[in-house]
């Protein structure tokens, strides 16, 4: 997908992917519509993502996107709250949103018969929403039980305060995604009323669908469906393009070469084990070593036949649970690693995971890893993209991070072409970028 602005002149239509039916569009308003044909599923998955997330919000407004996406579901000047959820019921289908860091997206499945359905309720929701204050008040006790619930479970906790303490808390991209209790009782409905009234809007709007249905057929209900909710949708308007800028996060906090000189950032919980996080700064999710991080992250702690989980669990029995993980935004990144132990075992877990990556960093994978993790990645990668929900949340990310498509085919040929030197680079790059580590557990 070009990144020129001629691509993005609103008489753009293009076929990106012959091969496999992929089209994008612009439609008036500057509506992007990217879909995917596949008359061999009777179904069709929908999704409408507006690229507004936790990180957009002011920060006295922490939480606003995420119980806007709440009140979304509340009612429209068409539709009860009731309406809305028996709309799929009753079809068989689903229906639900996302809230994340850098986009929310709202999608439905459904049977192909159904799809006017699915795209009339969707955007009669994004467009039509009530934002009562009555709804306001329920639903902000609904979202309080909801982060009460993740305060409650050790991994939740631990992996948002990890991702805090990495990007850095007082950060945009740092902040938890729902905000906090304060925040969200702080919140007006006017605030909510203002988020949407600035970011809700066409040329911020990409739908993308994948299954039986028709591109043209399909454009013509969302606008239909758009102009029903009241919107504008001026011939010619181009898509918004709000490039992000430089994310201090980054730089927040020093690497410390020996991680046993990391001092733990501990949460005490009545719990039998305590909960590990170790690692700082990674790539960013347009890094040209995204792919390397892949096979790095496999081969590191992906699964059973993993570093992290043979020689921690398997050969020393230290822990049930461990494994690597990564994160990728558009200018910030983070790398770690998770091991659930006794208490009594902490330091000598901790010194493991890391002597592992640095053990990766000085003498490499070896090639029966290296196919290894290939396989398990490439399998995952094919085996995900079976579901029509995948391919349509492929095409968002491909629209809203990437901005040129790469075809799944070129996608395996770039892993393909990882090889040893690279991984054994990376991790060496990572072993010297721990700033992180916290622990969620009895106080020892």
């Amino acid at each position: 997908m070009p990144s020129d602005l001629a691509f993005d002149d609103p008489s753009s239509d293009v076929m990106l992917d012959p091969a496999t039916g992929v089209r994008r569009s612009i439609l008036p308003g500057g509506v992007r519509l990217l879909t995917q044909t596949d008359r061999s599923v009777r179904s069709a998955a929908i999704g409408l993502w507006l690229p507004v997330g936790s990180r957009d919000e002011a920060p006295e407004h922490a939480g606003s996107t995420h119980v806007l996406e709440h009140l979304m579901f509340k009612g429209t000047s068409r539709r009860s709250a009731m309406d809305i959820a028996t709309a799929f019921d009753e079809v068989g289908g689903d229906s639900n949103a996302i809230t994340a860091k850098e986009h929310t997206l709202y999608y439905g499945r459904v049977r192909s018969a159904d799809v006017p359905m699915a795209v009339d309720v969707l955007t009669d929701m994004i467009t039509g929403s009530l934002l009562e204050q009555d709804a306001l008040a329920t639903e902000r006790e609904v979202i309080l039980e909801e982060l009460a619930m993740a305060e409650d479970d050790p991994n939740d906790v631990g992996y948002e305060t990890f991702l805090a303490d990495v990007l850095g808390p007082d950060t945009p991209i740092g902040r938890p995604v729902g905000g906090t209790a304060q925040s969200v009782n702080s919140l007006s409905i006017e605030d909510v009323r203002a988020h949407w009234a600035e970011h809700y809007r066409p040329d911020n709007l990409v739908i993308t669908a994948v299954g039986d249905l028709d591109h043209d057929g399909l454009a013509e209900l969302i606008r239909a469906g758009l102009r029903r909710g009241g919107w504008t949708l001026e011939d010619g308007r181009v898509p918004a393009r709000r490039p992000r800028g430089v994310d201090l996060s980054t730089s927040a906090v020093p690497a410390v070469p020996d991680v046993t000189q990391i001092a733990p950032h501990r949460l005490s919980r009545t719990t039998e084990q305590n909960h590990i996080y170790l690692g700082g700064h990674g790539l960013t999710a347009l890094s040209e070593d995204r792919h390397a991080l892949s096979v790095l992250m496999s081969v590191l702690g992906g699964g059973m036949s993993s570093r992290l989980f043979q020689n921690i669990r398997e050969q020393r029995g230290l822990a049930y649970s461990v494994y690597s993980f990564s994160g990728g935004y558009r200018d910030a990144g983070l790398f770690g690693m998770y091991a659930a132990c006794r208490p009594g075992r902490t330091s000598q877990v901790v010194e493991l995971l890391a002597a592992e990556l640095a053990r990766m960093g000085e003498r490499g994978i070896d090639e029966e890893e290296l196919s290894r993790a290939k396989g398990q990645i490439t399998g995952s990668f094919a085996l995900g993209l079976e579901d029509t929900s995948s391919r349509m949340g492929r095409l968002g990310t491909i629209e809203l991070v990437h901005g040129t498509y790469t075809s799944v085919d070129e996608t395996l040929e770039k892993i393909g072409r990882v090889g040893p030197d690279d991984v054994r680079d990376l991790a060496a790059r990572l072993a010297g970028s721990f700033t992180t580590r916290v622990e969620v557990g009895p106080d020892y």
